[in-house]
């Protein structure tokens, strides 16, 4: 039988020949040895299949073999968690990490990643301390509650409350409330897995303060209350007011539990933005625990906040499931820098990155849009006609989803009318395939690029990257 494939499979250099490369030393230099040795293996394993598959293959040298290595090391150092350019219109955007922080949160973070600190050591006694106690005199005073503690996110503070203060009980909430939000996360099986019992009241459409009633005897632990923030029902609607709903529950002697969901600290209507129940709203209303999350109108990072009563707080701190849900010492660092701000509403629009990019004016946006597009064009010409377009953003992640802000965006339409879908996929793929990938979003046959949250400050290094665009994909990746 003839050998086909031995003259070529043993014309490759050996892993060791390889090694002593001055390239390869470099490399070496760089990611280490025993990474390297790996990358140059799976290197001569992938060119000696390539060459016992075709005999046209041409046998690499030993720069080729350098090059498929050094490229392997690359793609494996590069990190797969990436900034990103969030053009889709979303400020809050969960799939692109919700809301960016503060240099104020920033540095802070920074400052206690970097040495040890006093996160759990009482510096007065000497003696261990208390995490929430770094937060929590702040945001007692921003929602006029009596204490207050900080897990990791809003879906583990709701399910701590359950399960400290109804386990193996009833929580009566209202079916217009029972919420879905992303990735199928649902309300009713949280109170599942905190081990209480859901009791359904009213209808979905209408909830009386009489079914609260009828609903609440010896095995309620809790009524819940919860925001619809990622929906509206619109119609013949009825809510029990919160007001008289704690005054039944104190009546009853049973906890109200709100949960806001994305839960603000300021009034944002005086921001010109729509309106959204504040954690001291809801604490003036009577509730005895509200629960919302920091990285959404907040502004901070991922945490999930309960404030309220001292002694209901008292328990849930006391739970052991408390341990396992608590934040470490840069969230802790970052959202004590983000109350900080919001002590100072007169200055938060400039300060905070969220409130900014929400209050954004839509004449610059739109200059921002002018410089985008005239920049694109050149690159798209031929293929796609590039505008500068009126739109609208949202807030996201649940907040006022009926609402919308004016904005301004770049559009990007295919020429070729047939096989639009196809032309639009490739577009976005080429935008995501730049060195700071961006994420736009597709809208009535044209990919739009929402310049809300572009600030000035980012727009020369966006437009700098746009000579690297393919939209046809002719380019090797």
């Amino acid at each position: 039988m003839a050998r086909t494939s031995a003259r070529p499979t043993i014309a490759l250099p050996s892993v060791d020949l390889l090694l002593r490369e001055q390239a390869c030393v470099t490399l070496i230099g760089r990611f280490g040895r025993a990474p390297v040795v790996e990358a140059v293996r799976d290197a001569l394993a992938a060119r000696r299949a390539a060459l016992r598959g075709s005999a046209a293959e041409r046998t690499p040298t030993v720069h080729d073999l350098i090059q498929d290595a050094a490229g392997r090391l690359a793609e494996q150092a590069a990190p797969s968690l990436r900034r990103v350019f969030n053009l889709t219109g979303t400020v809050l955007h969960t799939n692109l990490g919700r809301a960016l922080l503060p240099r104020e949160a920033i540095d802070a973070m920074a400052l206690v990643a970097a040495d040890a600190s006093n996160l759990e050591y009482d510096l007065e006694t000497g003696r261990r301390g208390d995490r929430d106690a770094h937060l929590e005199r702040a945001l007692c005073r921003l929602t006029g509650a009596e204490a207050a503690t900080v897990v990791n996110n809003n879906a583990a503070a709701v399910l701590l409350v359950l399960n400290t203060l109804a386990a193996r009980k009833e929580v009566p909430t209202s079916r217009g409330e029972l919420i879905e939000i992303g990735g199928e996360f649902r309300l009713p099986d949280i109170m599942a897995r905190a081990g209480c019992r859901l009791r359904e009241v009213g209808t979905t459409n209408r909830t009386h303060l009489a079914d609260f009633a009828a609903a609440i005897g010896p095995r309620t632990g809790l009524v819940m209350k919860v925001h619809t923030s990622n929906y509206v029902i619109q119609g013949f609607t009825a809510s029990a007011p919160e007001g008289e709903l704690a005054r039944l529950c104190r009546e009853r002697n049973v906890p109200f539990v709100v949960d806001l969901g994305s839960g603000t600290l300021v009034d944002l209507r005086a921001f010109g933005l729509p309106y959204e129940p504040t954690a001291r709203e809801t604490i003036a209303h009577g509730a005895d625990l509200v629960t919302f999350s920091g990285d959404k109108l907040l502004g901070g990072p991922q945490a999930g906040i309960i404030v309220g009563r001292g002694d209901l707080v008292a328990l849930i701190k006391r739970n052991p499931l408390k341990r396992a849900l608590r934040v470490d010492k840069m969230r802790v660092a970052a959202l004590a820098a983000v109350l900080a701000l919001a002590a100072d509403p007169d200055r938060l629009r400039e300060r905070l990155p969220t409130l900014r990019a929400l209050t954004r004016p839509q004449g610059e946006i739109r200059r921002t849009a002018e410089r985008v597009s005239a920049a694109l064009a050149p690159a798209l010409r031929g293929m796609a006609a590039v505008g500068v377009v009126e739109c609208e953003s949202e807030i996201g992640s649940g907040a006022a989803p009926s609402q919308h802000v004016a904005s301004v965006a770049v559009a990007v339409t295919p020429l070729a009318a047939k096989a639009r879908g196809g032309a639009l996929k490739r577009i976005a793929a080429a935008f995501r395939a730049l060195p700071v990938p961006v994420i736009g979003r597709v809208q009535q046959d044209a990919y739009l690029l929402d310049c809300r949250c572009l600030e000035d400050a980012a727009v020369e290094s966006f437009i700098a990257q746009l000579g690297s665009l393919d939209p046809a994909g002719t380019r090797s990746r």
